[in-house]
């Protein structure tokens, strides 16, 4: 019989009285991020059980010190409902908090107990073992987390929306009952966010027959590393792969999991939550939820950490770990085997997923023996050669710098080439169409940067270029709108106008720096603001001694260099 875990919605009569009290008080409400959404629907639904709701500070602290929560249950990540200070000044315990979708949909209510301040800084080093922004979950802790936490009861009031690939999207009650009438009782989870290539298949189809075991695909589709494919590309190509699964013994569900890419912390987690779907086996490879690189270019976990914290916890968690090495391809036996398994001297063949991407940025052939035709087929669609993909410029320097002038003469030159549509994004134009309300504090000008970069994500997803050609000092906002154009799939290309600020003075027409140093003009960039000089520009153009056709000649090359001004069909 099925054992149901508890889901954490109201009923029709407490949904009513609860919305009543919402507006009767005209209670704060909290648009929730695509992360914390994602987090909500696991709360709500069972997923993240035995959580009843974000964490309040006794189990934060003890989840980041230990791992656990404070009654000692595992649980290895805070999950938190962090809000801006704007926001918590409105709240006090026992106020009601409407947390809504993107659309503006109630999805909960927030009866609030705890408003805390937390060490952002020192919860990465115990739940990352590290404070190094090059790390996704750091960076996004420290860069895009919002500085209160806010706890206390939850009731759901409905589940969030999807409207994409629903008949995959099942909670962990609706695949347990799924398993029941199946007769399912051994079943292995496989935890993914990439495509699925010939290695997987055989990886999974292996681990399944060996243990005479029941396959789930259960890929996260929630936030996942930045760079990763997109997920309806990634599902797309789930559901060409599941032809070459036997079809009665293996099932394809979709988890929507925001990733932290913790590593052997992260492990854990999804052990736990592939425990709550109904799974009895769960399986780890080498690096499991792994970062990647540090800035000094070493691995941020050992390569088989996750698997050991894994091995340590499964009989406490309830799920049994399925260790697997890398599988390689070996020519000469024609098939895919477990790298360990080599003879000495023996041929492999391996694709990484930088070799992978480059291939695809170049339109160059990917091998039979590496990937699946037609998953081969939806990457093309979704990542073209570089040469048909949109991307956008943007151009960071002082005021005076040249940005503007080269910004110009690279539209022309660009538009002159005719291979895509090229949209010029600066001045004063752009501000009085998207920014008009807004003034020159910092808090304003980031956001018009964040609106700037939406709009030119928005032409470089649809094949467009870009040119931008802000100040943008600051650069958690310059690597907001690098993430928001990437994440569309389109490059992003940072130039750096280094011109030194004197020289910048020197150039000043309008007077603006005189003016800002009389205290004229406040938060000045260069005079009264500071200017954070980018780390790693793809392009650094001092203009001192360097005309804008110059400087627009120089871009233009390192486009030609990065692929995307190569071979073309016609429009």
């Amino acid at each position: 019989m099925v054992v149901s875990l508890p889901e954490h919605y109201v009923n029709p009569a407490e949904k009513d009285r609860i919305m009543g009290e919402l507006r009767s008080q005209r209670a704060p409400a909290w648009n929730l991020t695509r992360r914390q959404l994602c987090d909500l629907e696991l709360i709500l639904n069972g997923a993240f059980h035995p959580l009843t709701g974000f964490l309040g500070p006794d189990d934060y602290r003890s989840v980041v010190e230990n791992g656990r929560l404070a009654d000692g249950t595992l649980w290895p990540i805070p999950i938190m409902l962090d809000i801006p200070e704007t926001l918590a000044e409105k709240l006090a315990p026992g106020a009601l908090l409407e947390l809504r979708e993107s659309e503006g949909i109630p999805v909960a209510a927030l009866r609030v107990e705890t408003l805390e301040r937390p060490d952002r800084a020192e919860e990465a080093r115990g739940v990352f073992g590290t404070d190094d922004r090059t790390h996704p979950g750091v960076s996004y802790l420290l860069e895009s987390t919002h500085p209160v936490y806010v706890s206390g009861q939850l009731s759901g009031l409905t589940p969030p929306p999807h409207y994409d690939f629903r008949p995959l999207r099942l909670t962990p009650n609706e695949l347990r009952a799924r398993f029941e009438a199946l007769g399912w009782r051994r079943v292995i989870a496989f935890q993914t966010r990439n495509p699925l290539h010939r290695a997987h298949v055989e990886l999974t189809f292996r681990a399944a027959s060996e243990l005479e075991a029941n396959l789930l695909l259960h890929p996260s589709v929630g936030l996942t590393r930045p760079g990763d494919v997109d997920a309806y590309t990634r599902v797309r190509c789930y559901e060409k792969v599941l032809a070459y699964y036997p079809a009665t013994t293996t099932l394809l569900a979709l988890l929507p999991l925001a990733m932290r890419m913790g590593g052997p912390r992260e492990v854990l987690l999804h052990m736990i939550i592939r425990r709550n779907f109904g799974a009895s086996h769960f399986i780890v490879g080498r690096d499991h939820a792994g970062p990647g690189r540090d800035r000094k270019g070493e691995p941020f976990y050992p390569p088989y950490a996750a698997r050991e914290a894994a091995r340590a916890a499964a009989t406490e968690i309830g799920i049994e770990v399925v260790a697997f090495d890398e599988m390689v391809y070996a020519p000469r036996r024609g098939q895919y085997v477990e790298a360990a398994v080599l003879a000495p001297g023996e041929e492999s063949l391996t694709l990484s997923g930088t070799e992978l991407r480059r291939r695809l940025a170049l339109g160059l052939e990917i091998p039979e023996w590496f990937s699946y035709p037609e998953v081969i087929a939806e990457l093309r669609r979704s990542h073209p050669p570089l040469a048909r993909r949109g991307f956008a410029i943007f151009l960071t320097g002082f005021s005076g710098a040249g940005k503007s002038t080269i910004a110009h003469v690279l539209t022309e030159h660009l538009l002159e080439l005719g291979t895509r549509p090229v949209t010029l994004l600066d001045g004063d134009h752009v501000r009085r169409m998207l920014s008009s309300e807004l003034g020159f504090s910092r808090e304003h000008r980031d956001l018009h940067i964040q609106r700037l970069g939406f709009v030119a994500a928005e032409i470089a997803k649809s094949g467009g270029a870009a040119i931008c050609a802000p100040i943008a000092p600051y650069a958690k906002t310059r690597r907001a709108v690098r993430d928001m154009v990437e994440s569309a799939g389109a490059g992003f290309i940072e130039v750096y106008v280094s011109t030194p600020l004197k020289t910048c003075e020197a150039r000043d027409r309008k007077g603006l720096y005189a003016r800002a140093r009389a205290g004229l003009i406040p938060d000045f960039t260069g005079v009264s603001d500071p200017y954070e000089v980018p780390e790693n520009p793809d392009l650094d153009l001092d203009t001192t001694g360097m005309t804008p056709e110059e400087a627009a000649q120089r871009i233009m090359l390192k486009l030609e260099h990065l692929g995307y001004l190569g071979p073309r069909d016609p429009l």
